[in-house]
């Protein structure tokens, strides 16, 4: 009876853990992506695109998501041109292409080539046989998982035709 009222007590003092890490909800896109801090660029171009409420919603969504070193890969003054307020329908365009509906994980697309709808409404060029290449982009990190979808980063950024 000692050993069963022991074994009572100590599983009675590990729930509170157990239920804190079940209870405990997952950051969404955004706030991973701020979590990261590789995606400063990125989030400042959602925030001046007024698209934070909506990649903060409740999804799923699949994110192509370009690192810092990607947007400083473009032509010089090219972020800062896009951020300006009156070419905010040419930046919500080109982050939007980034975006896919569905949470869309590697395993999912392994070894397939396929044309995929973006948010953007133009289809998105993804080929998972030899790697995985979004457009010109290749994914460097997969398989971020978020609340509300997942993030796969790339070493460039995508522009829709």
């Amino acid at each position: 009876m000692n050993i069963v009222k022991r074994n009572l007590i100590a599983a009675l003092a590990l729930l509170p853990l157990a239920l804190a890490s079940v209870s405990a909800k997952a950051d969404d896109i955004v706030e991973t992506a701020i979590a990261a801090g590789s995606f400063s660029t990125l989030v400042a171009a959602v925030e001046a695109a007024g698209l934070v409420d909506t990649l903060k919603g409740e999804g799923p969504f699949t994110v192509f998501a370009p690192t810092d070193e990607a947007f400083a890969a473009l032509p010089e003054g090219t972020v800062e041109n896009l951020l300006k307020p009156e070419n905010k329908d040419q930046l919500i365009a080109i982050l939007t292409y980034h975006v896919v509906s569905g949470k869309i994980m590697s395993a999912d697309i392994a070894g397939k080539t396929a044309e995929v709808d973006t948010v953007q409404g133009s289809k998105i060029s993804v080929d998972a046989t030899d790697g995985v290449k979004v457009d010109n982009a290749t994914v460097v990190m997969a398989d971020i998982e978020t609340s509300n979808g997942v993030i796969h980063v790339i070493d460039a950024v995508v522009l829709p035709n």
